[in-house]
């Protein structure tokens, strides 16, 4: 015989009606399968637990030990079972995301922030990685969540909306492009570039886009964040493309022109990538619930399927 919670309740019950047969009837069993499971432990234990009588059971010094330490263990479980519930309906748990240096700059701080008022007890774990990783992790199940650029990536993925960046040109006050209102991106063509690096999705739609256009790419330099990249554009080493939201934390201490681009490409969608919606963890449907509701996204295209399990309302 091995232990099991069943057979302590019982004989938890047992003990406290003083009868084998009033705790069968509380328990809605046979009174010969609770008599069977009290002797399974007396064998296990090689001790006696209860003294049979008239009047019903007495329990020995072992069963007095007994009761005292199996009210501890059912407590226990029934404690662990309720908190691992809590992470089956959301109330805990952890998020891990993926997300690209522009969702992580300009949106997923303060959505954060917000979503941990509502839902305190659940924790957040954000790296950046650059975009055709982030698909290629959510499809091996490195994360829970990706969010960046839409690009091609020929994986079977759930994809959401979820904000737009605008790209815009930056140049140093005393470039010729300088005094333009906005830009053809074929324009700037001519001049060398700041670029991010090799992997990101900026970067790739720039060598895209000057392919089309039958025009090479001068990258100059190569950074790996936007305020590095503006910082370079200001010393003259060059102009860059990064989204608009992004740069206004950077632009206002800088000397540097900003310039709408006026290509569609420009403004790319950003998405949501989960592996499966039906079989995401509950505490990542629930960030998911709130990033969409903090985007102006939430609609009845976006909207997730119900879950199949119910939901109690109860750091990047």
């Amino acid at each position: 015989m091995k232990l099991d919670p069943t057979s302590l309740r019982l004989f938890v019950r047992v003990a406290e009606l003083g009868t084998i047969t009033g705790a069968a009837d509380a328990e809605f069993i046979a009174t010969s399968a609770v008599s069977k499971r009290l002797s399974e432990l007396e064998a296990h234990f090689s001790t006696p637990l209860l003294r049979r009588n008239n009047r019903g059971v007495e329990l020995t010094p072992a069963g007095n030990a007994l009761l005292h330490l199996s009210r501890g263990v059912l407590h226990n479980l029934e404690d662990l079972d309720l908190q691992m519930r809590d992470y089956t309906s959301g109330e805990r748990g952890i998020v891990r995301i993926f997300a690209n240096m522009s969702a992580i700059t300009q949106y997923l701080p303060g959505e954060t922030q917000s979503f941990f008022e509502k839902h305190p007890d659940i924790g957040v774990q954000l790296e950046e990685k650059v975009s055709p990783v982030i698909t290629r992790e959510i499809i091996a199940n490195g994360a829970d969540i990706g969010i960046c650029a839409k690009l091609p990536h020929g994986y079977d993925l759930a994809e959401l909306p979820y904000h737009t960046d605008e790209l815009v040109l930056v140049t140093p006050l005393n470039h010729p492009l300088a005094h333009l209102e906005a830009i053809d991106f074929r324009q700037s063509l001519e001049h060398a570039y700041v670029g991010l690096h090799s992997s990101s999705a900026i970067n790739l739609q720039l060598l895209k886009a000057a392919s089309l256009a039958n025009r090479p790419l001068r990258l100059r330099i190569q950074v790996t964040s936007y305020d590095a990249l503006c910082l370079m554009v200001q010393a003259g080493l060059g102009i860059g493309v990064v989204p608009r939201g992004a740069i206004r934390q950077y632009v206002g201490g800088l000397q540097v022109r900003v310039l709408p681009i006026r290509d569609t490409w420009a403004r790319r969608p950003l998405c949501i990538y989960v592996n499966s919606i039906d079989r995401m963890p509950m505490a990542a449907r629930l960030f998911i619930d709130h990033l969409l509701e903090s985007s102006g996204k939430t609609n009845s295209e976006t909207a997730l399927p119900e879950p199949s399990v119910h939901i109690r309302a109860t750091p990047i």
